[in-house]
């Protein structure tokens, strides 16, 4: 049986004397989409973030390729439910932003402007934020996170901020720049028929005494 790519085994998470997260296991192979639902304040989000090693303190361990994980990496990355672009960079520069703010050779330049014509922005490359509207600053913050070539993409809500028709155009070009880029995807969404769409897995985080847990059920 082939190891998971991802694998996360939380014994217990807590803020303060809360529990938020409790005797939970996740574990994703290599080029699957994984959608996690569930009530507000189950700990969706605080699952992604101690993935992503934003989130510290809790009782377990994430490993991935069998790698133990104890912080921030490249081969993880993260799309927040705004796209927190720098405001003084450019387009061009804040999908650079891991090499320091901005395209600093032919090679770097070349990448960006290749990753802003796959999710459909090819031109904007020197245009500030404030010149986006809110889909193309998403587009944007999807290209960010590719840039560093990682193997986990984690999504929080990623689309949650767009209309209904810019949100349908966001979910597909986010499946196929996954696809083409062989990119792991790990998601959080309110919108079952959203996590459906996206998902090979759904994963149900539910509120129960004492702790929260995870159940799988296949779209």
């Amino acid at each position: 049986m082939t190891a998971p790519l991802l694998d996360v085994h939380l014994h217990r998470h807590a803020f303060g004397d809360r529990t938020v997260l409790r005797h939970l296991r996740l574990q994703v192979d290599t080029g699957e989409v994984v959608a996690l639902v569930g009530a507000s304040g189950c700990g969706k989000s605080t699952l992604l973030r101690i993935v992503a090693g934003l989130e510290t303190g809790h009782e377990g361990s994430v490993e991935l390729d069998g790698r133990l994980l104890d912080g921030p990496t490249r081969d993880v990355r993260f799309v927040f439910q705004e796209p927190r672009l720098f405001p003084w960079l450019t387009v061009a520069q804040n999908v650079a932003f891991d090499l320091g703010g901005g395209p600093a050779d032919a090679a770097v330049r070349q990448r960006v402007t290749a990753l802003l014509a796959e999710v459909g922005l090819s031109g904007l490359g020197e245009h500030l934020p404030k010149q986006l509207s809110g889909g193309q600053a998403q587009r944007v913050a999807i290209a960010r996170g590719l840039f560093a070539r990682p193997r986990v993409l984690l999504l929080d809500e990623p689309f949650s901020a767009v209309d209904a028709f810019t949100r349908i155009r966001l979910q597909d070009l986010l499946l196929q720049v996954a696809r083409a880029h062989d990119i792991t995807l790990v998601l959080v969404t309110h919108d079952v028929d959203e996590a459906v769409h996206l998902a090979d897995r759904v994963l149900v985080l539910e509120a129960g005494a004492p702790g929260f847990s995870a159940e799988a059920a296949q779209p």
